[in-house]
């Protein structure tokens, strides 16, 4: 496990500075941060998170804001992380060999980093970790709670580990190298470190999830349907489920086809290099897509894609929607391009025929941060868009950004 002679030659300036398992705990940090983000703008505008993940309210208002719970947890992991960083940079100081012996390091963070969320934290919330550890099981194998236990909480959490498929990736890798003999977890990554079938299942298992969630959606719309007797006017037959299902479906072609075109021998696949680049460049159109249509149509519940009179409306800007409680209208303009342009860099990245891109760990790490930042960004125009389902207010004209009154009216 100690440094390999034979790989430290190729080991990438950038990995030197921050190898593997450091970029995986890095991020999800990060992810810690940025979810504290999303709560404290929210509740900037006046939406309730905690209301619509039917998150107990708190008991007392001595008690701190859920977003400064976060912020604090977040503070929790970032102090040792950078202490367990600059040890790290002080024992190795850039050498490929010491880096490779000092693997123990980071791995000792991501083991601190399990304990975090598992074990009882200071001056955090009991309850909370509980909540949020029961939330992890039950989605960990699909499983999806009813509307007033909190099934808005498991689609979201469930949707953030689509964006982490390859840290998730990453992680498996990095423990995989640290237990196989004669390589080093924080040497040159192997990304064929448990064969081939492992990384790609790894990689899938976030959007299987929300696969699974989907289709227990439609189930359950199915069953209220034959209960009642009639097609509900607000959930309809349950088509919308199985649409987005199918969204999460067209995941699987990418990911295979890039673990066949990684395969030593592609060619026993009985098709050309060639043709199978051009099966995954169609599937990488097909997903980026269809995932940028349901991120605006869908999740944001924008009219971009909708027929003429409805996008025209003239009662809300171009393409938007009346109800909206972001007030400045460029801002989901600016969503839109961000999140279109992302979807796509993000399929790409996925590509094993861009080696002159995938082999710099530094882009790849680049690229892993861009599709969390996405992923953020996402998240508060999908929980805004769930507030305005549940709570319609009033129309944008008519209120300032820190303004937002507490009566609805009924127009949809």
């Amino acid at each position: 496990m100690d440094g390999d002679p034979a790989v430290e030659p190729v080991l990438d300036g950038f990995s030197r500075v921050l190898p593997l398992p450091y970029r995986v705990a890095l991020i999800i940090v990060l992810g810690v941060w940025a979810w504290g983000a999303n709560l404290h703008y929210l509740s900037l505008i006046k939406i309730d998170v905690p209301s619509l993940v039917r998150y107990p309210s708190r008991a007392s208002p001595h008690h701190p804001p859920h977003h400064l719970s976060c912020y604090r947890i977040a503070t929790f992991l970032s102090i040792p992380l950078v202490c367990f960083l600059l040890l790290f940079w002080a024992l190795t100081n850039g050498s490929p060999k010491d880096v490779a012996q000092w693997s123990i390091l980071p791995n000792l963070y991501l083991l601190l980093l399990v304990l975090g969320f598992i074990a009882p934290i200071p001056f955090v919330s009991r309850n909370g970790r509980l909540r949020t550890l029961a939330t992890l099981k039950r989605i960990s194998i699909g499983g999806l709670a009813e509307a007033q236990d909190g099934k808005f909480g498991d689609i979201l959490l469930a949707d953030a580990l689509t964006s982490y498929a390859k840290v998730l990736g990453d992680l498996f890798i990095s423990l995989c190298m640290f237990f196989t003999p004669g390589h080093s977890s924080t040497g040159p990554p192997n990304r064929n470190c448990g064969g081939g079938f492992w990384v790609p299942f790894i990689i899938s298992i976030p959007s299987i999830i929300r696969l699974r969630q989907c289709l227990i959606e439609y189930v359950r719309v199915q069953k209220a349907n034959k209960r009642t007797g009639q097609v509900n006017l607000n959930t309809g037959w349950g088509g919308v489920h199985l649409a987005n299902a199918l969204k999460y479906s067209s995941a699987f072609p990418v990911i295979v086809l890039s673990a066949m075109q990684r395969s030593p021998q592609p060619s026993k696949y009985g098709m050309s290099e060639a043709t199978l680049f051009r099966l995954w460049l169609g599937a990488v159109f097909l997903n980026s897509a269809y995932s940028f249509y349901w991120d605006v149509a869908r999740d944001w519940d924008l009219h971009l894609f909708s027929g003429a009179n409805e996008r025209n409306d003239p009662e809300y800007p171009w393409g938007l929607r009346r109800h909206r409680w972001i007030h400045a209208k460029e801002i989901y303009y600016t969503a839109i391009i961000i999140d279109a342009f992302l979807r796509c860099t993000w399929s790409i990245k996925l590509s094993p025929h861009l080696d002159h891109f995938n082999d710099l760990e530094g882009g790849i790490f680049m690229m892993e941060l861009l599709e969390v930042f996405r992923r953020w960004m996402w998240i508060f125009f999908r929980v805004e868009c769930e507030w305005v389902r549940n709570h319609r207010g009033p129309a944008p004209d008519d209120i300032l950004l820190g303004d937002v009154s507490n009566k609805y009216d009924e127009d949809d």
